[in-house]
């Protein structure tokens, strides 16, 4: 039988759109009727059989029925997409789909690559998506929800075995969720609260993304077969690429009033709240895939030891368990593991956060355990349940760890400078207007300043607004941080970055927080500070700018610092210093256009990155949903970076409505993930070969680029 070609393949997807498009509207059109509103029912687009009417005299909220027939075109083209590609797949194999782990290692066995050569690339390799809030996404989660069901029951039909009894009883659940959507405001009518944010964001991180790493890993180890390569490259955890996520919400505050110092704690509580609830959930699927039973192979002298640790640390729990699965240690070994979780059950049944007892504090703890486990499994020969079974509990361990996502801190600079004029008038400086000083005399006065570990003040309330903010703010980090580790924080970002002085008045005002360390050699910050360059302006000026930060005594030991407290836990491949530089592609459009944005961007990066010197970049993309904010399919962006700027390591920003479309549905989460983390190994492998970029093509996007400005 004759494969389809690229032609048939786009035939059949807009075959599979016309048909559930069809099939939807036919839907929507009997429940709009059953309700009564027969206008709006007539009124509605892509029906074969539609009436004629009268264009001018629009019925009654047609405009509500337009807004949900185009959500529901959106739901089938994102599922004729995911049928093409997994016909693809079923004909060609993993090769076809572009950007993908197939195409990828195909692409890099036929340029010569061995596996032993990318296995030694991989664990540099390091993504980061990041999920804000953005006013783009103005529907409500219950709406979304809606969303989700029928495009949940569309898939349902595409199986071939349901009886036409059960392909009715879709089609009225369908009917159900529709009048749910009619019924519903469809937008928020009022500012989201940063809980309803932060509600929003966490259903992906928690229900999500845990199943899509599961997809994730197994097409990687099945392109990695198929490529041809040995699969015991892969055997060791830490052989694999890192997959990370960071949060913007309820750490944003540039711009964002709603967000202070409270709403920054009860965020950071929810994450790790969260993070546990994943783990937990993996534990107890791990305890029911290892009931082996000790009548059929011997306890492990390892296993029995760990045991009694468990029995003695937690008796009554032990108890319980020891005698609903008396025969099997293994089982009972995880579920004593899942009892250590901080977490207890409340007196509304759901599980909440407590610090009591002899309970896991870090990740590293319940991965040491896990660790013994694997080994017990190995002393039976149970290698395949240790691959299988506990292989996914520790990838999400490393993944999520119990705080789930890292949380950014984001403000202006221009408030920074504000807060550090009210420390110097509560300290009675004579000149304390900070924000009018020159250049010369900020950098003379924060390097004078950073010599010394005593701070300005010995209280961090009362001095005014936006120093009571940053320095509240600050303090949670502070004890976050000394309770739990650094695992939960992300960078201290400084939006509108323009000169030196703006990243160094971070180290100050963290001094006076607490969250600076004194080494033998000086000063050093716990928490990474990160430039966001913006205008075209700022971009221009961001290489000097990064190296002049780069060269500053201070920044050198906080990288130092920031490295060697990672690798306690991460046992990092690398030692070299990473430093985080944003990006942003929305004020850089609004400054200069499109094209010439992009190019300024395109321009700064190479530069940064040439700049840096013996510093890793680690370039964190501000993109957003639409061209003018650095959209475009994921493996066509990251094949037109510069040359030198991905190195393995990228953090990139999801924002609002980008957001569900990526992510709602499993497989398409899976398949955006896989885009992600497949084009960014597979540029960075090619790199290692490859020559700059072509010095034609850059004197071609100056004349553009000033061209487009005129």
């Amino acid at each position: 039988m004759a494969l389809k070609t690229t032609a048939e393949y786009i035939a059949s997807g807009f075959e599979k759109i016309d048909a559930d498009l069809g099939y939807l509207m036919e839907c929507l059109r009997e429940v709009l009727e059953e309700l009564g509103e027969t206008g709006a029912a007539n009124h509605l687009p892509w029906r074969k059989d539609s009436p004629a009417h009268d264009s001018q005299s629009p019925p009654p909220r047609i405009e509500q029925a337009f807004s949900i027939a185009f959500q529901l075109l959106n739901m089938v083209e994102e599922n004729a997409s995911t049928r093409t590609r997994r016909l693809r797949e079923i004909e060609h194999g993993l090769t076809q789909e572009p950007g993908c782990w197939g195409e990828e290692l195909a692409k890099l066995s036929q340029a010569g690559f061995t596996g032993s050569e990318i296995a030694d690339i991989l664990p540099e390799v390091r993504v980061e998506p990041v999920l804000t809030a953005h006013p783009t996404e103005a529907k409500r989660a219950s709406v979304l929800e809606q969303h989700r069901a029928v495009y949940s029951l569309l898939s349902n039909l595409e199986q071939e075995s349901l009886t036409p009894t059960q392909r009715d009883a879709i089609r009225d659940e369908i009917k159900v969720v529709l009048e749910r959507l009619w019924r519903s405001g469809e937008i928020l009518l009022e500012k989201p609260e940063v809980a309803s944010e932060r509600r929003g964001v966490g259903f992906y991180l928690r229900e999500v993304f845990p199943l899509a790493l599961a997809q994730l890993d197994e097409r990687l180890m099945r392109s990695w077969s198929q490529a041809g390569f040995d699969p015991a490259l892969l055997a060791d955890p830490h052989a694999w690429p890192r997959l990370r996520f960071g949060s913007w919400v309820g750490g944003d505050r540039d711009g964002h009033p709603l967000v202070d110092a409270k709403v920054t704690e009860e965020t950071l509580v929810d994450l790790r709240l969260n993070a546990l609830l994943v783990m937990h959930r993996h534990l107890g699927v791990l305890a029911e895939r290892l009931p082996l039973s000790s009548n059929f192979q011997k306890t492990p002298t390892i296993l029995d030891q760990a045991l009694v640790k468990l029995w003695a640390e937690n008796p009554d729990t032990a108890s319980e368990i020891s005698r609903r699965y008396s025969d099997e240690p293994w089982r009972q070994y995880v579920l004593l593991l899942q009892s250590k979780l901080p977490i207890v059950t409340g007196i509304a049944g759901n599980l909440e956060m407590s610090e009591e007892g002899n309970k896991y504090r870090m990740p590293e703890e319940l991965d040491e355990d896990l660790s013994l486990l694997v080994d017990s499994l190995h002393e039976v020969g149970a290698d395949r349940l240790a691959a299988n079974a506990v292989w996914p509990v520790r990838r999400a361990l490393d993944v999520f760890g119990f705080h789930l996502a890292a949380l950014d801190i984001r403000q202006n600079s221009k408030f920074h400078d504000k807060a550090l004029t009210q420390i110097l008038e509560a300290t009675g400086h004579p000149n304390p207007n900070f924000e009018n000083w020159s250049e010369a005399e900020r950098l003379e006065f924060l390097n004078k300043e950073l010599e010394s570990p005593r701070p300005f003040l010995y209280t961090d309330a009362g001095i005014g607004a936006e120093a009571d903010d940053v320095l509240s703010c600050y303090a949670v980090l502070r004890r976050h941080i000394r309770e739990f580790g650094r695992g939960g924080i992300g960078s201290l970002i400084v939006s509108m970055t323009r000169q030196l002085s703006d990243l160094l008045v971070i180290f100050v005002l963290a001094r006076e927080a607490g969250l600076m360390r004194w080494t033998p050699e000086g000063l050093a910050c716990t928490i990474p500070v990160v430039p966001l360059f913006e205008t075209l302006d700022d971009l221009e000026r961001s290489p000097g700018l990064l190296s002049g930060f780069l060269n500053h005594p201070v920044t050198q030991r906080s990288l130092i610092f920031q490295q060697k407290d990672r690798s306690k836990v991460l046992s990092l491949p690398h030692s070299q210093p990473i430093q985080q530089v944003m990006i942003g592609y929305s004020d850089s459009n609004k400054d200069c256009g499109t094209l010439a944005s992009q190019w300024a961007l395109h321009k700064a990066q190479s530069a940064i990155a040439s700049a840096a010197g013996d510093t890793r970049i680690r370039f964190f993309h501000g993109r957003g949903g639409t061209i003018s904010r650095g959209a475009g399919p994921t493996h066509r962006f990251l094949g037109a970076l510069p040359h030198g700027s991905i190195q393995g390591d990228m953090r990139v920003t999801e924002q609002g409505e980008t957001i569900a479309q990526k992510y709602s549905n499993l497989v398409t989460a899976s398949y955006n993930l896989e885009l992600l983390m497949a084009g960014v190994t597979g540029f960075t492998v090619r790199e290692k070969r490859s020559d700059s970029d072509d010095p034609v093509n850059a004197e071609l996007g100056d004349s553009l680029a000033m061209v487009s400005q005129t």
